[in-house]
């Protein structure tokens, strides 16, 4: 006889992402490993049961004390995993909503002093206390639209004293409850206006000083690069991740979101796990991520947000059979909290099938954060996170377009409305 402390009943439709390979690419992409008439058993924070309801009753007990929960139908997925975002930073730039408007371009609105160095001024700025706040905030809101796993990248600091600050609040604000945060170091963001002159001084300041101290501390998992003309370019982005590797560190790369730069072949040949964005890569880029095993991580809300007309490939990288992740890039010229929402701009912008979307979401986007041994699938021994939604089928997730879980549950401790320890 299982001894459950929790026991989740009257599931309509249960998503495990049990079976198949990790990570998903094909036809493997869409199979959900969807169960009916289902229920799930918890204790101590992770499944102990996992299949159907008459299954349950003949096999689980509810402890003393323990709880049940009626699904009432409805849909169970495992909790979302936000592959990709900048929570972490202070002020807002909504000023530059009319600029996009009227099509400038993401070099144009930095020239007018807006993009990546309007955030620096004001996170640089903001007192611990603030920026803690700002980003507390916004990551309750994003545990609130279902992502239970966040990566969450540095890069609005741009020196070594403000991105060590920013990884370590990153650090604190993963004690709590909402949500797992995977932190990535992304000093490589943009150039400060310090270094403006003498980029390679600053690509000199990252890998001598920063990455050392974060590799050393263990302050983040990743080292991320934003490679692209008048960023980083392919030279100083090898250098930095090749560094990150000697370190230990794994690596990502913002790769191919505004030219075909060459970053997607950089993270093929240097077996990065994630290439990001990837709007402009060509489709001899995507056959080499595939052949390399390089996850892509697509960003689906983002032309929408940056009023773009490229939509992200999703289609095309399952084609090539690359697997596909997805994230939020919750940032300030992205304000996107709910991977819920971004589910539905995987389908409807990115052409995934609703089934393909929701693997990006949980079991791809894990692998893409190197926990895939712990989160993005229900299954025995794995913890409970979990998510259920007032609809009959996934398919309706992505289809209602803002639809959000009705409840949400992470290693079986309900966080919906969000229940937040204390700072600590």
């Amino acid at each position: 006889m299982i001894r459950a402390d929790l026991l989740v009943t009257n599931i309509g439709e249960l998503a495990t992402l049990e079976r198949g390979p990790i990570p998903r690419t094909g036809a493997a992409l869409g199979n959900l490993g969807i169960v009916r008439d289902a229920a799930l058993g918890v204790r101590d924070g992770t499944f102990v049961y996992v299949g159907s309801s008459r299954g349950a009753a003949r096999t689980v007990r509810l402890a003393r004390q323990g709880r049940r929960i009626d699904a009432r139908g409805g849909t169970v997925l495992p909790g979302l995993v936000d592959a990709h975002s900048h929570a972490v930073f202070a002020g807002e730039r909504s000023f530059e909503l009319p600029w996009k408007v009227e099509g400038a371009s993401y070099a144009e609105i930095a020239r007018r002093g807006g993009g990546i160095l309007s955030t620096v001024r004001t996170t640089r700025e903001a007192s611990t206390a603030e920026l803690r706040d700002a980003t507390a905030g916004r990551l309750d809101r994003m545990a609130a639209g279902g992502a239970t796993t966040i990566e969450v990248k540095s890069g609005y600091a741009l020196n070594h004293a403000g991105e060590i600050r920013l990884l370590e609040l990153v650090r604190r604000l993963g004690r709590r409850r909402g949500a797992h945060l995977v932190p990535t170091y992304l000093g490589a963001h943009a150039i400060p206006p310090i270094f403006r002159r003498r980029p390679n001084a600053y690509v000199d300041e990252i890998v001598r000083r920063t990455l050392p101290e974060v590799a050393r501390r263990r302050l983040a998992r990743f080292c991320d690069v934003f490679c692209e003309p008048g960023y980083f370019s392919i030279q100083q982005s090898e250098r930095i991740l090749r560094a990150a590797i000697a370190l230990g560190l794994g690596t990502k790369i913002h790769a191919d979101e505004f030219v075909a730069s060459g970053g997607a072949r950089l993270a093929a040949r240097l077996g990065a796990r994630s290439a990001d964005h990837l709007l402009a890569a060509r489709s001899g880029d995507l056959r080499a991520l595939a052949r390399a095993g390089v996850i892509g991580v697509l960003l689906p809300a983002t032309p929408f947000t940056t009023i773009g007309s490229r939509p992200s490939p999703g289609r095309e990288l399952v084609r090539a059979g690359v697997p596909v992740a997805l994230g939020s890039d919750c940032s300030p010229n992205s304000w996107v909290e709910s991977m819920s929402l971004v589910l539905s701009h995987a389908v409807y912008g990115a052409h995934l099938t609703p089934a393909e979307a929701i693997s990006a979401a949980t079991v791809n986007a894990a692998a893409a954060l190197d926990v895939a041994g712990r989160v993005g699938m229900i299954a025995l021994g794995r913890p409970a996170d979990f998510l259920v939604y007032d609809l009959g089928s996934p398919e309706e997730i992505p289809y209602r377009i803002g639809s959000a879980p009705a409840q949400i549950y992470r290693q079986g401790i309900r966080i919906s409305p969000p229940r937040m320890d204390p700072y600590i």
